[in-house]
């Protein structure tokens, strides 16, 4: 029986074909296996007029030889054939090659035969004679599959392609840059300051220069400062002896001979005490120290790594980072750029937390739906790197498909999806000067008057933004009454 519909028989002249209107979303490379040639010329000519390649053929030896030789995304198969049977072929294809989906057609449709098919692992199933336009709207849905697998396999390459620091996953320009500098940095001995927002992986970066420096095989030892209660903080860093003080029941060893020989990292160093911030400065200009209530002098070799969130600049003017200990601290500082200004490293982090999180759960997760992905890429992220990482472990654990939809997300992250009234709009009547003031004033209150993180938001160097704010008189709000490290006020007021 013919594949080709009764309106669409041939005619004198070729064949009558309806009017396909657009070319298909993603050309295909279609396999057509048919032993009626009027039938499989009709589809080759309907489908080529969409835009996609066609192969023909009439046996399902020759089938087989065209699968090993000729690149194929989808397989047109005859359920019935002199030589072979279409489900047979279905198994064979499925079996050796996984990526061509298959469309079962047959003109002997039953339910029984349709589930045979679909069980198999036919991507569709359809009678004849067939619909035109069924099987190119068909095709479009399998153009949106290979369209998928291919976009999985670009991630997994790039993913692949970061082989110096395997557990930073990154493909933006700026991430990039930073890696040169790591890969600069780590081999010495410097000291080193991570800046940049929580969740950005400042941790991961400081354990990544450990791994990559003279000190790999030695102890990576992390600190974080501002989990520690400040009256504890000296003796986890130093350690004590026994009877030093009320508690002490035991000799502690602290963190800094913890390290010996290895890397200390310090995070959040920044939420360290001035008194506390005195004494670190020593042990690095001395390289030795005393635990609380010892006598002997322990001279620790340690690479120090710090890490930090905070406005450096404000941080020193306000004394609650020593200017000293910053000039010690700093001989090489890595900002790393939170995650809203990188949106490029957004699709390439969710596909790596797809597989890590699928693998942890034990679940059959294969990608993200098109819109899913550039839900993705549309939110601001806050939490940055550590939020991304959590939106997508949900997603894998509550999805219900093998690939994570919108429904799969958070709320928070669906209802950030831009609508037609959240589109960007210029307010009318404004100069271009008093545009740019108001960029520079939303985006300094986004940023809690944060200027070094404003002026990357803005695509522009801090000392530019400096002299913009002096040009257009735009002073940060203060709190009524003097704050602590602010000077006197003139005539005693």
């Amino acid at each position: 029986m013919s594949w080709i519909p009764e309106t669409l028989s041939p005619q004198a002249g070729g064949f009558t074909l309806p009017l396909m209107g657009e070319l298909a979303a993603t050309p295909l490379r279609v396999l057509v296996l048919d032993d009626d040639l009027d039938s499989s010329a009709w589809v080759a000519v309907l489908l080529t007029s969409r835009g996609h390649t066609v192969k023909q053929v009439a046996t399902g030896a020759a089938y087989r030889d065209a699968l090993a030789s000729w690149h194929a995304d989808v397989a047109l198969l005859d359920m019935i054939l002199p030589d072979a049977d279409g489900v047979e072929l279905l198994h064979y294809t499925r079996s050796h090659h996984p990526d061509v989906e298959a469309i079962m057609i047959t003109g002997h449709g039953s339910i029984t035969t349709a589930v045979r098919a679909m069980t198999t692992g036919a991507f569709s199933f359809l009678e004849k004679p067939v619909d035109a336009g069924h099987l190119s709207a068909l095709l479009d849905k399998v153009g949106e599959r290979v369209a998928l697998v291919q976009e999985n396999r670009r991630l997994q390459a790039a993913l692949e392609g970061t082989p110096t620091f395997p557990k930073l996953v990154a493909q933006s320009e700026s991430m990039k840059q930073l890696f040169r500098l790591m890969s600069v940095v780590a081999p010495t001995d410097a000291n080193v300051l991570i800046h940049g927002e929580n969740g950005t992986g400042k941790e991961l970066i400081a354990e990544a220069i450990h791994q990559n420096s003279k000190r790999a095989g030695k102890p990576f030892v992390r600190l974080n400062c501002a989990a520690i209660p400040t009256e504890l903080l000296e003796s986890e860093l130093f350690g004590h002896r026994k009877g030093s003080f009320t508690g002490a029941i035991a000799d502690k060893v602290g963190l800094v001979e913890l390290a010996h020989g290895g890397s200390l990292l310090l995070d959040e160093i920044g939420e360290m005490q001035p008194a506390l911030q005195a004494k670190l400065l020593r042990v690095l200009q001395e390289r030795e120290f005393r635990p609380i209530g010892g006598t002997r002098a322990i001279t620790p070799d340690f690479r120090l790594i710090c890490a930090t969130n905070v406005d450096l600049d404000q941080a020193l003017s306000n004394g609650t980072l020593r200017r000293d200990l910053y000039f010690r601290i700093n001989t090489i500082t890595l900002t790393v750029p939170p995650l809203r200004e990188r949106p490029d490293d957004i699709p390439l982090l969710a596909e790596h937390f797809r597989v890590h999180c699928a693998d942890k759960h034990k679940r059959e997760v294969k990608g993200f739906e098109p819109e899913a992905r550039r839900l993705l890429v549309r939110h601001t992220w806050p939490g940055n790197v550590r939020e991304l990482e959590h939106v997508v472990e949900r997603a894998v654990i509550v999805g219900e498909g093998d690939l994570i939809r919108v429904s799969d997300m958070p709320e928070a992250i669906r209802s950030g999806a831009p609508t037609p009234h959240t589109a960007f709009n210029i307010p009318p009547d404004h100069t271009l000067a008093e545009l740019e003031r108001m960029a520079i004033v939303q985006t300094l209150e986004r940023t809690r008057w944060n200027k070094r993180a404003a002026a990357h938001s803005l695509g522009m160097y801090r000392p530019t933004l400096y002299s913009k704010l002096k040009k257009y008189k735009i002073y940060e709000p203060r709190p009524r009454g003097p704050r602590k490290g602010d000077p006197p006020l003139p005539n005693g007021g």
